[in-house]
């Protein structure tokens, strides 16, 4: 499954993984050295919500977490009613 939020369009990003040796100067040593750089990926913070959707159906989608914080969506409401006994 794609790591892509549908609402905000939010993707994997690329960066580095910086590798350094040594002590800093501030602390006494000659300096750090950058001995290795790894690429790696941030991924978005993906929630699986239930969500009402604009026709009024009840849908259980992946979005960002800074997509439920802005209220950009409408959560379902919780289930209130029990099944009945056999």
């Amino acid at each position: 499954m794609a790591r892509i939020c549908p609402i905000s369009g939010k993707r994997p990003a690329k960066g580095s993984h910086i590798w350094r040796s040594g002590k800093a100067k501030k602390k006494g040593g000659i300096g750090t050295h950058v001995t290795a750089i790894t690429k790696r990926r941030f991924f978005p913070n993906l929630q699986n919500v239930r969500v009402v959707l604009p026709n009024g159906q009840v849908k259980r989608i992946r979005v960002a977490a800074s997509v439920i914080k802005k209220g950009q969506i409408t959560k379902a409401p919780k289930r209130t009613w029990t099944k009945k006994a056999a």
